[in-house]
């Protein structure tokens, strides 16, 4: 598995070219559901997928329970990255806390769940509007010295809110939603190329909208997305005539992106079934010409011309 590296040269985290997102493991809550988790997520760390993605708020703690159980007695050879920021309340409901008060006691107790000393990537899950961001990271940034957690990152933040928490200690890595369907976040991307801050893409498959083989998907990518309602289909048509899955596509589309902006991108595909791993891994490995990739570029959505 090839690898990049997020952050500033010499000084941030390797993570192979796909990461796993963990964010679905347990939440059915069904008998076999968590042991089956362990098996994917193991079937990902013996092809290559080490870098593992979770967060406190995923089935309120439970998800970075089954993530720590699965990699016990493999430690060293994950990158694991949790977050924190986002409390979930009763039912579908949530606040924001990002107030230093608060980041330390989340950090330990994700720790305790995880199994494990150190964190190798603490993201603030969403910006807490009443907090200044400054005191956020400022906040992370005696995690980093105290030892319990190695980098910094942030998840859907302004290109001004990036600048500002970079001033008070260097930012790794920004998660965001993108995908050919997704693409708001080039608005932050130069400033990420500027600061030397590497990309973490979520949901790079649309919802997995993008990735069906099919069009049993599309109504859904129609009602979730928007631009034109038949990108997937495009997506579909382009992938039959190089002999590819469609998963292949939107990873060498996001690859594309990261050597026309220049900044290293690790994407993280959400995955429950170990049979799918492989399919991720040989997706990695393809290499789609630019000038093919370009035809989506007259239908896919187009972010703001001006840079936040």
């Amino acid at each position: 598995m090839k690898s990049t590296v997020l952050g500033r040269p010499g000084a941030g985290l390797e993570v192979p070219v796909v990461g796993l997102g963990c964010m679905r493991m347990g939440l059915q809550g069904v008998a076999g559901e968590a042991e089956r988790a362990h098996r994917t997520i193991r079937r990902a760390l013996d092809a290559g997928v080490t870098f593992l993605d979770t967060a406190d708020m995923y089935v309120r703690g439970v998800n970075e329970e089954i993530v720590g159980a699965a990699i016990a007695g493999r430690r060293d050879e994950v990158q694991l990255a949790t977050k924190f920021g986002v409390v979930r309340g009763d039912g579908d409901e949530f606040s924001l806390r990002g107030d230093a008060a608060y980041a330390r006691p989340a950090c330990e107790a994700s720790l305790r769940r995880l199994g494990v000393d150190v964190i190798d990537l603490y993201y603030l899950h969403r910006r807490d509007p009443e907090v200044p961001i400054e005191e956020s990271v400022g906040a992370m940034a005696e995690l980093v010295a105290a030892g319990k957690v190695r980098h910094i990152g942030l998840s859907e933040v302004t290109g001004q809110e990036l600048r500002a928490a970079h001033s008070v200690h260097p930012v790794t890595a920004l998660q965001s939603q993108w995908s050919v369907a997704a693409r708001e976040v080039e608005e932050v991307v130069p400033v990420c190329a500027e600061l030397g801050i590497g990309v973490v893409p979520w949901s790079p498959q649309a919802q997995g909208t993008l990735s069906a083989t099919d069009d049993s998907r599309d109504a859904e990518f129609d009602t979730t997305f928007p631009g034109d309602p038949g990108l997937p289909g495009r997506v579909r048509a382009l992938a039959a005539r190089l002999s590819l899955p469609p998963a292949a596509i939107t990873h060498a589309w996001i690859s594309a992106r990261s050597r026309h902006w220049g900044v290293p991108v690790a994407p993280v595909f959400g995955t429950t079934t170990p049979e799918r791993i492989d399919e991720l891994v040989a997706g990695a490995a393809v290499t789609v010409p630019d000038e093919l990739l370009d035809e989506l570029d007259p239908v896919a959505p187009r972010p703001a011309p001006a840079h936040r």
